[in-house]
Protein backbone atom coordinates (compact mmCIF):
# COMPACT_ATOMS: atom_id res chain seq x y z
CA UNK A 1 0.00 0.00 0.00
CA UNK A 2 1.60 3.29 -1.15
CA UNK A 3 0.50 5.77 1.65
CA UNK A 4 1.38 8.70 -0.22
CA UNK A 5 -1.74 8.08 -2.90
CA UNK A 6 -3.93 8.16 0.54
CA UNK A 7 -2.29 11.55 1.69
CA UNK A 8 -2.13 13.48 -2.22
CA UNK A 9 -6.13 13.86 -2.73
CA UNK A 10 -5.78 15.84 1.13
CA UNK A 11 -2.90 17.80 -0.51
CA UNK A 12 -4.87 19.10 -3.12
CA UNK A 13 -7.70 19.85 -1.26
CA UNK A 14 -5.44 22.20 0.94
CA UNK A 15 -3.64 23.39 -2.41
CA UNK A 16 -7.28 24.64 -4.18
CA UNK A 17 -8.54 26.33 -0.68
CA UNK A 18 -5.02 28.68 -1.01
CA UNK A 19 -5.63 29.10 -4.79
CA UNK A 20 -9.15 30.26 -4.18
CA UNK A 21 -8.50 32.93 -0.97
CA UNK A 22 -5.14 34.34 -3.19
CA UNK A 23 -7.60 34.60 -6.14
CA UNK A 24 -10.16 36.38 -4.24
CA UNK A 25 -7.88 38.57 -2.30
CA UNK A 26 -5.78 39.50 -5.56
CA UNK A 27 -2.88 39.39 -3.32
CA UNK A 28 -0.24 37.85 -5.87
CA UNK A 29 1.03 34.63 -3.99
CA UNK A 30 0.45 32.26 -7.06
CA UNK A 31 2.39 32.80 -10.12
CA UNK A 32 0.39 30.97 -12.79
CA UNK A 33 3.78 29.39 -14.57
CA UNK A 34 5.77 28.78 -10.97
CA UNK A 35 2.78 27.15 -9.81
CA UNK A 36 2.36 24.56 -13.03
CA UNK A 37 6.29 24.04 -13.12
CA UNK A 38 5.98 23.06 -9.36
CA UNK A 39 2.60 20.60 -9.57
CA UNK A 40 4.19 19.33 -12.60
CA UNK A 41 7.58 18.40 -10.36
CA UNK A 42 5.71 17.06 -7.54
CA UNK A 43 3.67 14.46 -9.86
CA UNK A 44 6.56 13.27 -11.13
CA UNK A 45 8.04 12.67 -7.68
CA UNK A 46 5.11 10.26 -6.64
CA UNK A 47 6.42 8.68 -9.53
CA UNK A 48 10.09 8.13 -7.83
CA UNK A 49 8.38 7.42 -4.91
CA UNK A 50 6.61 4.19 -6.26
CA UNK A 51 10.22 2.99 -7.01
CA UNK A 52 11.56 4.16 -3.27
CA UNK A 53 8.61 2.52 -1.58
CA UNK A 54 9.72 -1.14 -3.06
CA UNK A 55 13.57 -0.13 -2.57
CA UNK A 56 12.90 0.54 1.39
CA UNK A 57 10.55 -2.38 1.95
CA UNK A 58 13.19 -4.59 0.83
CA UNK A 59 16.39 -2.96 1.96
CA UNK A 60 14.03 -2.40 5.34
CA UNK A 61 12.69 -5.82 5.68
CA UNK A 62 16.16 -7.36 5.47
CA UNK A 63 17.64 -4.71 7.82
CA UNK A 64 14.78 -5.16 10.40
CA UNK A 65 15.93 -8.90 11.33
CA UNK A 66 19.16 -7.24 13.06
CA UNK A 67 16.74 -5.10 15.24
CA UNK A 68 17.20 -6.12 18.87
CA UNK A 69 13.37 -6.07 19.84
CA UNK A 70 10.06 -5.19 17.52
CA UNK A 71 8.01 -2.06 19.15
CA UNK A 72 4.43 -2.54 18.55
CA UNK A 73 2.67 0.42 16.67
CA UNK A 74 0.91 1.59 20.15
CA UNK A 75 -0.25 5.23 20.14
CA UNK A 76 2.51 6.33 22.20
CA UNK A 77 5.05 4.21 20.30
CA UNK A 78 3.57 6.62 17.37
CA UNK A 79 4.26 9.47 18.85
CA UNK A 80 7.65 8.73 20.03
CA UNK A 81 8.38 7.73 16.26
CA UNK A 82 7.03 10.41 15.04
CA UNK A 83 8.95 12.54 17.71
CA UNK A 84 12.71 10.51 16.98
CA UNK A 85 11.77 10.75 13.21
CA UNK A 86 11.44 14.53 13.26
CA UNK A 87 14.81 14.86 15.34
CA UNK A 88 16.60 12.60 12.63
CA UNK A 89 15.21 14.49 9.62
CA UNK A 90 16.09 17.49 11.30
CA UNK A 91 20.19 16.32 10.78
CA UNK A 92 19.09 15.18 7.01
CA UNK A 93 17.85 18.65 6.31
CA UNK A 94 20.73 20.44 8.00
CA UNK A 95 22.82 18.29 6.20
CA UNK A 96 20.86 18.70 2.55
CA UNK A 97 22.33 22.12 3.16
CA UNK A 98 26.16 21.43 4.14
CA UNK A 99 27.44 18.62 1.55
CA UNK A 100 27.48 19.36 -1.90
CA UNK A 101 25.35 15.68 -3.01
CA UNK A 102 23.06 16.46 -0.40
CA UNK A 103 22.30 19.43 -1.15
CA UNK A 104 21.80 18.16 -5.34
CA UNK A 105 18.96 15.94 -3.32
CA UNK A 106 17.09 19.03 -1.90
CA UNK A 107 18.08 22.17 -3.74
CA UNK A 108 15.37 21.73 -6.11
CA UNK A 109 12.85 21.79 -3.18
CA UNK A 110 14.05 25.37 -2.32
CA UNK A 111 14.01 27.00 -6.21
CA UNK A 112 11.38 28.27 -6.51
CA UNK A 113 10.91 32.15 -6.53
CA UNK A 114 7.49 31.94 -4.61
CA UNK A 115 5.87 30.48 -1.33
CA UNK A 116 2.81 29.30 -1.13
CA UNK A 117 1.48 25.55 -0.81
CA UNK A 118 1.90 24.48 -4.52
CA UNK A 119 6.02 25.05 -3.55
CA UNK A 120 5.48 22.37 -0.85
CA UNK A 121 4.73 19.87 -3.69
CA UNK A 122 7.95 21.31 -5.72
CA UNK A 123 9.98 17.90 -4.14
CA UNK A 124 13.16 17.03 -5.27
CA UNK A 125 13.39 13.53 -7.11
CA UNK A 126 15.92 12.16 -5.19
CA UNK A 127 15.57 13.79 -1.58
CA UNK A 128 12.88 10.70 -0.40
CA UNK A 129 15.86 8.34 -1.31
CA UNK A 130 18.65 9.96 0.38
CA UNK A 131 16.31 10.35 3.14
CA UNK A 132 15.88 6.47 3.51
CA UNK A 133 18.80 5.32 2.07
CA UNK A 134 21.42 7.53 4.81
CA UNK A 135 18.93 8.05 7.34
CA UNK A 136 15.92 6.71 8.55
CA UNK A 137 17.15 3.07 8.42
CA UNK A 138 18.41 4.02 12.04
CA UNK A 139 14.31 3.70 13.10
CA UNK A 140 14.32 0.44 11.61
CA UNK A 141 17.32 -0.90 13.93
CA UNK A 142 16.03 0.81 17.16
CA UNK A 143 12.84 -1.92 16.34
CA UNK A 144 10.38 0.40 14.51
CA UNK A 145 8.95 -1.72 11.58
CA UNK A 146 9.90 -0.36 7.55
CA UNK A 147 5.79 -0.06 7.23
CA UNK A 148 5.77 1.98 10.18
CA UNK A 149 9.00 3.93 9.13
CA UNK A 150 7.81 4.49 6.00
CA UNK A 151 4.02 5.52 7.03
CA UNK A 152 5.44 7.61 9.51
CA UNK A 153 7.96 9.19 6.83
CA UNK A 154 4.75 10.14 4.61
CA UNK A 155 2.72 11.44 7.98
CA UNK A 156 5.61 13.69 8.79
CA UNK A 157 5.66 15.18 5.07
CA UNK A 158 2.19 15.88 5.23
CA UNK A 159 2.63 17.82 8.60
CA UNK A 160 5.40 20.21 6.95
CA UNK A 161 3.32 21.03 3.96
CA UNK A 162 1.20 23.30 5.64
CA UNK A 163 3.79 25.32 6.60
CA UNK A 164 4.06 26.87 2.68
CA UNK A 165 1.81 29.41 2.90
CA UNK A 166 2.08 32.79 3.74
CA UNK A 167 -1.54 33.02 4.33
CA UNK A 168 -0.87 32.44 7.79
CA UNK A 169 1.62 34.97 9.82
CA UNK A 170 2.36 34.78 13.33
CA UNK A 171 1.30 32.30 15.59
CA UNK A 172 1.51 33.31 19.04
CA UNK A 173 3.01 30.22 22.04
CA UNK A 174 2.42 28.02 19.16
CA UNK A 175 6.34 28.70 17.81
CA UNK A 176 7.45 28.21 21.06
CA UNK A 177 7.24 24.41 20.41
CA UNK A 178 6.21 23.92 16.68
CA UNK A 179 7.38 24.65 13.48
CA UNK A 180 5.26 27.10 12.12
CA UNK A 181 4.91 28.99 8.42
CA UNK A 182 6.54 31.73 10.18
CA UNK A 183 9.53 29.78 11.06
CA UNK A 184 9.72 27.85 7.20
CA UNK A 185 9.30 31.14 5.13
CA UNK A 186 12.89 31.58 7.00
CA UNK A 187 14.02 28.77 6.01
CA UNK A 188 12.77 29.47 1.96
CA UNK A 189 14.44 32.44 2.03
CA UNK A 190 17.82 33.72 0.37
CA UNK A 191 17.96 37.03 2.47
CA UNK A 192 21.51 36.28 3.80
CA UNK A 193 20.18 36.46 7.44
CA UNK A 194 17.99 33.59 6.36
CA UNK A 195 20.49 31.26 4.51
CA UNK A 196 20.56 27.82 6.15
CA UNK A 197 18.20 28.58 9.23
CA UNK A 198 15.59 26.65 10.55
CA UNK A 199 15.54 23.40 9.38
CA UNK A 200 13.01 21.98 11.46
CA UNK A 201 9.89 20.33 10.34
CA UNK A 202 7.67 19.61 13.02
CA UNK A 203 9.11 20.97 16.49
CA UNK A 204 11.16 23.82 16.50
CA UNK A 205 13.09 23.02 19.37
CA UNK A 206 15.85 20.95 17.43
CA UNK A 207 16.55 24.48 15.98
CA UNK A 208 16.82 26.79 18.99
CA UNK A 209 18.55 23.58 20.94
CA UNK A 210 21.48 23.37 18.29
CA UNK A 211 22.07 27.49 17.20
CA UNK A 212 20.19 27.08 13.75
CA UNK A 213 17.14 29.60 14.30
CA UNK A 214 16.23 32.91 13.01
CA UNK A 215 13.18 35.29 13.30
CA UNK A 216 11.25 36.15 10.87
CA UNK A 217 12.24 39.89 10.49
CA UNK A 218 13.13 41.20 7.30
CA UNK A 219 10.83 40.81 4.23
CA UNK A 220 11.64 37.37 2.42
CA UNK A 221 13.00 37.15 -0.57
CA UNK A 222 12.46 33.55 -1.79
CA UNK A 223 14.41 31.00 -4.20
CA UNK A 224 18.03 30.11 -4.10
CA UNK A 225 21.48 31.89 -4.96
CA UNK A 226 22.04 30.31 -8.16
CA UNK A 227 18.57 30.27 -9.61
CA UNK A 228 17.65 27.26 -12.33
CA UNK A 229 16.21 30.00 -14.72
CA UNK A 230 13.68 27.42 -15.88
CA UNK A 231 10.42 25.77 -15.69
CA UNK A 232 11.24 22.50 -16.72
CA UNK A 233 10.91 19.93 -13.91
CA UNK A 234 14.02 17.93 -15.10
CA UNK A 235 16.37 20.45 -15.20
CA UNK A 236 15.03 22.32 -12.29
CA UNK A 237 16.05 18.78 -10.58
CA UNK A 238 19.38 18.39 -12.54
CA UNK A 239 20.73 22.09 -12.01
CA UNK A 240 22.99 21.16 -9.07
CA UNK A 241 23.34 17.54 -10.07
CA UNK A 242 25.02 18.62 -13.20
CA UNK A 243 27.39 21.13 -12.20
CA UNK A 244 28.79 18.37 -9.89
CA UNK A 245 28.78 16.33 -12.60
CA UNK A 246 31.23 18.98 -15.19
CA UNK A 247 33.08 19.63 -12.15
CA UNK A 248 34.29 16.25 -11.60
CA UNK A 249 34.73 15.49 -14.82
CA UNK A 250 37.13 18.76 -15.74
CA UNK A 251 38.88 18.48 -12.12
CA UNK A 252 42.38 17.61 -12.88
CA UNK A 253 43.27 15.58 -9.86
CA UNK A 254 41.37 12.14 -9.05
CA UNK A 255 40.65 12.79 -5.49
CA UNK A 256 39.21 16.30 -6.22
CA UNK A 257 36.71 13.90 -8.71
CA UNK A 258 36.03 12.08 -5.97
CA UNK A 259 35.74 14.03 -2.90
CA UNK A 260 33.87 17.00 -4.59
CA UNK A 261 30.56 15.13 -3.92
CA UNK A 262 31.20 14.83 -0.19
CA UNK A 263 32.55 19.01 0.39
CA UNK A 264 30.86 21.83 1.67
CA UNK A 265 28.09 23.63 -0.55
CA UNK A 266 29.64 25.44 -3.24
CA UNK A 267 32.96 23.60 -2.91
CA UNK A 268 34.60 23.54 -6.50
CA UNK A 269 37.85 21.66 -7.20
CA UNK A 270 41.10 23.84 -7.58
CA UNK A 271 42.15 24.29 -11.65
CA UNK A 272 38.04 24.45 -12.49
CA UNK A 273 36.22 27.46 -10.98
CA UNK A 274 35.77 29.58 -8.30
CA UNK A 275 33.33 28.23 -5.37
CA UNK A 276 29.65 28.87 -5.60
CA UNK A 277 29.40 31.18 -2.35
CA UNK A 278 26.10 31.33 -1.53
CA UNK A 279 25.72 34.77 -1.12
CA UNK A 280 22.30 36.53 -0.01
CA UNK A 281 20.40 38.77 -1.55
CA UNK A 282 16.66 40.86 -0.80
CA UNK A 283 14.00 41.19 -2.57
CA UNK A 284 14.69 44.80 -3.81
CA UNK A 285 17.27 42.87 -5.45
CA UNK A 286 15.93 39.93 -6.84
CA UNK A 287 15.22 39.75 -11.01
CA UNK A 288 12.22 36.77 -10.70
CA UNK A 289 12.42 34.17 -14.15
CA UNK A 290 10.00 35.24 -16.17
CA UNK A 291 8.99 33.55 -19.86
CA UNK A 292 6.64 33.97 -22.69
CA UNK A 293 4.49 30.93 -22.68
CA UNK A 294 2.52 29.40 -25.39
CA UNK A 295 -0.68 31.79 -26.72
CA UNK A 296 -3.84 30.87 -24.48
CA UNK A 297 -2.14 27.71 -23.03
CA UNK A 298 -3.04 28.59 -19.37
CA UNK A 299 -6.42 27.06 -19.79
CA UNK A 300 -5.70 24.02 -21.82
CA UNK A 301 -2.97 23.75 -19.18
CA UNK A 302 -5.22 23.22 -16.05
CA UNK A 303 -7.07 20.71 -18.01
CA UNK A 304 -4.15 18.61 -19.01
CA UNK A 305 -3.14 19.36 -15.01
CA UNK A 306 -6.56 17.63 -13.92
CA UNK A 307 -5.80 14.53 -16.46
CA UNK A 308 -2.15 14.02 -15.57
CA UNK A 309 -3.27 13.89 -12.27
CA UNK A 310 -6.06 11.26 -12.85
CA UNK A 311 -3.22 9.43 -14.65
CA UNK A 312 -1.03 9.23 -11.77
CA UNK A 313 -3.27 8.40 -9.73
CA UNK A 314 -3.66 4.93 -11.66
CA UNK A 315 -0.10 4.63 -11.95
CA UNK A 316 1.05 4.79 -8.17
CA UNK A 317 -1.79 3.55 -6.34
CA UNK A 318 -1.13 0.12 -5.53
CA UNK A 319 -4.95 -1.03 -5.12
CA UNK A 320 -4.77 -1.31 -8.85
CA UNK A 321 -3.35 -4.92 -10.59
CA UNK A 322 -0.76 -3.52 -12.64
CA UNK A 323 2.82 -5.11 -12.67
CA UNK A 324 6.07 -2.79 -12.11
CA UNK A 325 6.72 -2.84 -16.05
CA UNK A 326 3.34 -1.39 -16.76
CA UNK A 327 3.89 1.66 -13.87
CA UNK A 328 7.54 1.89 -14.81
CA UNK A 329 6.60 2.60 -18.71
CA UNK A 330 3.46 4.67 -17.34
CA UNK A 331 5.95 6.83 -15.05
CA UNK A 332 8.16 7.72 -18.03
CA UNK A 333 5.09 8.56 -19.93
CA UNK A 334 4.21 11.18 -17.05
CA UNK A 335 7.96 12.88 -17.36
CA UNK A 336 7.53 12.93 -21.44
CA UNK A 337 4.74 14.58 -20.21
CA UNK A 338 5.87 17.03 -17.73
CA UNK A 339 9.06 17.98 -19.83
CA UNK A 340 6.22 19.11 -22.61
CA UNK A 341 4.72 21.02 -20.29
CA UNK A 342 7.88 22.89 -19.50
CA UNK A 343 8.33 23.22 -23.25
CA UNK A 344 4.59 24.79 -23.55
CA UNK A 345 5.65 27.53 -20.60
CA UNK A 346 8.72 28.85 -22.26
CA UNK A 347 7.19 28.43 -25.75
CA UNK A 348 9.89 25.86 -26.92
CA UNK A 349 9.25 24.91 -30.60
CA UNK A 350 9.28 21.52 -29.99
CA UNK A 351 6.83 22.06 -27.16
CA UNK A 352 3.55 21.08 -29.45
CA UNK A 353 5.09 17.90 -31.05
CA UNK A 354 6.23 16.44 -28.05
CA UNK A 355 2.38 16.99 -26.61
CA UNK A 356 0.74 15.75 -29.49
CA UNK A 357 3.12 12.95 -29.12
CA UNK A 358 2.80 12.16 -25.56
CA UNK A 359 -1.40 12.73 -25.60
CA UNK A 360 -1.36 9.87 -27.87
CA UNK A 361 1.13 7.83 -26.16
CA UNK A 362 -0.45 8.08 -22.98
CA UNK A 363 -4.15 7.56 -24.32
CA UNK A 364 -3.24 4.17 -25.92
CA UNK A 365 -0.83 3.16 -23.24
CA UNK A 366 -3.59 3.83 -20.58
CA UNK A 367 -6.83 2.00 -21.86
CA UNK A 368 -3.99 -0.62 -23.18
CA UNK A 369 -3.03 -1.49 -19.42
CA UNK A 370 -6.68 -1.03 -18.45
CA UNK A 371 -8.28 -3.47 -20.66
CA UNK A 372 -5.54 -6.08 -20.39
CA UNK A 373 -6.70 -6.30 -16.56
CA UNK A 374 -10.12 -6.27 -18.02
CA UNK A 375 -11.00 -2.95 -15.90
CA UNK A 376 -12.46 -1.63 -19.43
CA UNK A 377 -14.06 -2.81 -22.84
CA UNK A 378 -12.54 -1.03 -25.97
CA UNK A 379 -16.14 -0.45 -26.96
CA UNK A 380 -17.14 1.32 -23.48
CA UNK A 381 -17.43 4.78 -22.09
CA UNK A 382 -13.98 5.09 -21.22
CA UNK A 383 -12.36 4.63 -24.77
CA UNK A 384 -14.50 6.70 -26.65
CA UNK A 385 -14.40 9.41 -23.47
CA UNK A 386 -10.18 9.25 -24.03
CA UNK A 387 -10.25 9.16 -27.91
CA UNK A 388 -11.97 12.55 -27.47
CA UNK A 389 -9.88 14.09 -24.86
CA UNK A 390 -6.54 12.81 -27.04
CA UNK A 391 -8.35 14.41 -30.20
CA UNK A 392 -9.56 17.58 -28.87
CA UNK A 393 -6.20 18.04 -27.00
CA UNK A 394 -4.52 17.48 -30.40
CA UNK A 395 -6.80 19.39 -32.21
CA UNK A 396 -6.10 22.61 -30.13
CA UNK A 397 -2.37 22.55 -30.57
CA UNK A 398 -2.80 22.07 -33.95
CA UNK A 399 -4.78 25.53 -34.28
CA UNK A 400 -2.77 27.05 -32.03
CA UNK A 401 -0.19 26.15 -34.42
CA UNK A 402 -1.72 27.07 -37.51
CA UNK A 403 -2.60 30.43 -35.42
CA UNK A 404 1.36 31.33 -34.68
CA UNK A 405 2.90 30.19 -37.81
CA UNK A 406 0.30 32.85 -39.99
CA UNK A 407 0.98 35.56 -36.94
CA UNK A 408 4.49 35.14 -37.91
CA UNK A 409 3.54 35.23 -41.86
CA UNK A 410 2.23 38.13 -41.13
CA UNK A 411 5.06 40.05 -39.34
CA UNK A 412 7.57 38.97 -41.85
Amino acid sequence: MNVYAFITPLVLILLIAEILVCLKQKNGYYNFQDTVANLATGIGNQCINLAVALFVYNFYNWLYQFAPWQIEAKWYNLILLLILQDFIFYWFHRTGHSINIFWAAHGPHHSSEEMNLSVGIRASFTQRLFQFLFFDWILVLMGFSPELVYSMAAVHLFLAYWHHTRLIKRMGWFEKWFVTPSHHRVHHGVNTQYIDKNFSEFLIIWDKWFGTFEEEDEEICYGVTHPPRTWDPIAINLQYWKQLWEDAVAAPNWWDKIRLWFMPTGWRPPGVGEHLPRQGYTLAEQVKYQSSPMTESSGYLLLQLAAGLLFMFFTINQGFPFNGWERLIMSLAIFVMIIAWGGILQSKPWAKSLEAFRLVTMSVLFLSVLERHNMIEWTGWTVIFTALWCGGSILWLSMKMARAEAKETAMA
